[in-house]
């Protein structure tokens, strides 16, 4: 429940499938309406990144850098430095995966308002192998002070996160998965950073869960009823934990889960346990990628091998149980 009023798609099994870039590309141009400092820098993948909406819309202030993503994102940092709010843009595996140094020295050490956008992050290079499957992002980058961590449940949300992004001052990170996923929120779906969404209320077990595993979590919830009076909690925001919202959940239920299409180590399910170890010590069952790298593969298939489904949250339900 959001604000009293469940603010969700009325069918989960008839969802309408959409690509989060698509949301964020439309964000993009809205953001760029809205504040003329709004500059956008791609490394060679403006299309992939929906980036080409805004090249389209703005071109003087769209900046191809080419495969350079370490020069890129110096680059932002001085165009930050100047006034400007520059959003960077690469495959996750890349930003901040090649160019994690200078975000943390040129970016994150000084404070530059820059925002860099990890796209196609988890499984969503699927076909490209491992070495661009991208797993670690969310820990490297909630690791680095003055950062925002951010992963949208959909292209709503995805939407909604690039105007906010623009209004705060300071960097923040924000990944995206590639395939086409199912949306979960609607328009009138409230959005604050910082601020966690009880998207279902339950009474025994909390399944916190981020990016498109909220989807998961929420067939999970609705598979069980009867059996399991589940609370699904949208955590789209890693950094900073909103700590009231995910420890007065953990009163409420004694036991939690974590899914997430990321590493379990340094991940939602890392933070959410090392919050709950200090504040509310609850059992903890983590669901995401687990200590290893991927495979060649087409992305839903490479998810169910994994373990990042419905069935692999039913099947932690069931061991707190």
């Amino acid at each position: 429940m959001i604000n009293g009023e469940m603010h969700l798609i009325e069918d989960l099994r008839n969802p309408k499938l959409v690509a989060m870039r698509d949301g964020y590309g439309e964000g993009l141009v809205e953001a760029g309406k809205r504040n003329e400092r709004v500059v956008v820098l791609v490394a060679d993948l403006t299309e992939s990144t929906r980036t080409d909406l805004f090249k389209k819309e703005f071109p003087e202030r769209f900046f191809e850098m080419g495969i350079a993503e370490q020069n890129m994102m110096g680059v932002a940092a001085g165009m930050a430095a100047c006034g400007l709010i520059p959003f960077v843009n690469s495959y996750a595996c890349f930003n901040p995966g090649r160019n994690w140094e200078q975000l943390r020295l040129s970016v994150c050490l000084s404070g530059n308002n820059v925002k860099v956008v990890g796209a196609h992050a988890g499984f969503g290079n699927g076909t490209d192998g491992g070495n661009q499957q991208m797993f670690e992002d969310v820990a490297l980058t909630r690791v680095l002070p003055n950062m925002t961590v951010l992963v949208p449940a959909d292209y709503e949300q995805a939407k909604k996160m690039v105007l906010a992004m623009a209004e705060l001052v300071g960097p923040v990170y924000m990944r995206m998965t590639k395939p086409v996923r199912p949306k979960v929120t609607t328009q009138g779906t409230p959005l604050t950073i910082g601020k966690a969404q009880v998207l279902r209320s339950g009474k025994e077990v909390t399944v916190f869960a981020c990016g498109a595993m909220v989807y998961e979590a929420l067939l999970a919830a609705e598979e069980l009823v009867g059996q399991v009076d589940v609370e699904v909690v949208n955590v789209h925001t890693i950094k900073p934990l909103d700590k009231e919202t995910i420890v007065n959940s953990a009163r409420r239920t004694g036991r939690v889960v974590t899914a997430e299409e990321h590493s379990i180590i340094g991940g939602l399910g890392g933070a959410i346990a090392e919050l709950l170890a200090e504040e509310y010590p609850v059992s903890v069952k983590r669901v995401g990628m687990r200590d290893k790298f991927g495979e060649t593969g087409e992305p839903d298939e490479l998810l169910a091998k994994y373990g990042m489904t419905k069935d692999e949250i039913i099947k932690a339900i069931k061991q707190l149980i």
